[in-house]
């Protein structure tokens, strides 16, 4: 599937168009333009709300300045874990702590490597 989107440059306020391509097991006749519209922007929302917004705003993802690439993939693994250890003790109950935020300022090495470890 292909959508075309018209993209604002903020530098000097032109517009081109861009074509994003996306692959999907969806049939074609199963949805209209819209709803397969509707269905991609549902996921970039998911995807920036969720987990990326999330590292974003607690690990300050965006201003890292590690330009390694192994380097760069140990820190993207260690940032998933402590969001799927947040996610586990959150869905087990473990947790009073709602923000993600929080929860990581109260966590220490101690006690991520027991949460590693019963996990």
């Amino acid at each position: 599937m292909a959508i075309e989107r018209r993209v604002l440059e903020l530098k000097d306020d032109s517009e081109h168009l861009e074509v994003g391509y996306y692959a999907s097991s969806v049939h074609h006749q199963q949805f209209n333009d819209d709803q397969l519209l509707q269905i991609v922007r549902d996921h970039w929302a998911a995807i920036e709300n969720g987990s990326h917004l999330r590292r974003d705003v607690t690990f300050r993802e965006d201003a890292c300045q590690v330009s390694g690439r192994g380097a760069a993939q140990v820190l993207a693994t260690l940032r998933n874990l402590a969001l799927g250890l947040y996610e586990l003790q959150r869905e087990r109950g473990r947790t009073e702590t709602k923000q993600f935020k929080s929860w990581t300022r109260k966590m220490t090495a101690s006690a991520a490597l027991k949460l590693v470890s019963s996990a």
